[in-house]
């Protein structure tokens, strides 16, 4: 079994989302002693936006040439990990009422036409990522989610879904200002729930 554990936030030493992967990878240890942990810090991976050269290598029809190659190598590595996990573990932090632009530059290279998705006959799309467990863990510093100011949980579960990624749980740690405590319990104990 393999596990992707996605963190994206800037904090290394006081990161909330930090710290609650790091028990959601902890428990999962404990259940699965050997499974195998692939890290991925896409805030520290120096992950670029897509520029002219990428988007123009991955929407080549057939064999790509040696620059188009090295422009789609980084989002081949990323794709190629995401695909052969079995569960991924995503800290997203709500920064500015969003995810941070690590995780959406992250989430622009693993979105590839005819690998993680692809357009029917009638050109809707349709996920190619089945059968992946997923535990998010979202934090706040004060904002509510689900509140109007709250662009981060919708944007995450429609991308995934986009993908076709339907077994997905949230660890909802908003409001950590006020309600730390209350919060890292109930997302300690529904995390119990989802490994039960």
């Amino acid at each position: 079994m393999k596990v992707l554990k996605i963190n994206s936030s800037a904090a290394k030493k006081t990161s909330i989302s930090r710290s609650e992967v790091d028990a959601v990878i902890s428990k999962l240890l404990t259940r699965y002693p050997n499974a195998e942990i692939i890290e991925r810090d896409v805030a520290y991976s120096n992950l670029p936006f897509p520029d002219d050269k990428l988007v123009e290598a991955i929407f080549q029809s057939g064999e790509l040439n040696e620059e188009q190659q090295k422009a789609a190598k980084l989002s081949d590595i990323l794709v190629d990990e995401f695909m052969g996990s079995d569960i991924l573990v995503i800290g997203a932090p709500m920064y500015n009422f969003g995810i941070p632009a690590s995780l959406k530059a992250y989430f622009d290279l693993i979105a590839r036409a005819g690998r993680t998705f692809q357009y029917n006959e009638h050109g809707y799309p349709v996920g190619l990522v089945e059968d992946k467990k997923t535990i998010v863990i979202i934090t706040t510093g004060g904002v509510p989610l689900g509140s109007p100011m709250d662009f981060s949980k919708n944007y995450i579960a429609t991308f995934l879904g986009f993908l076709g990624i339907r077994d997905i749980e949230y660890l909802e740690l908003d409001e950590n200002r006020f309600k730390y405590e209350e919060k890292r319990k109930a997302a300690s104990e529904k995390l119990d729930s989802i490994l039960n």
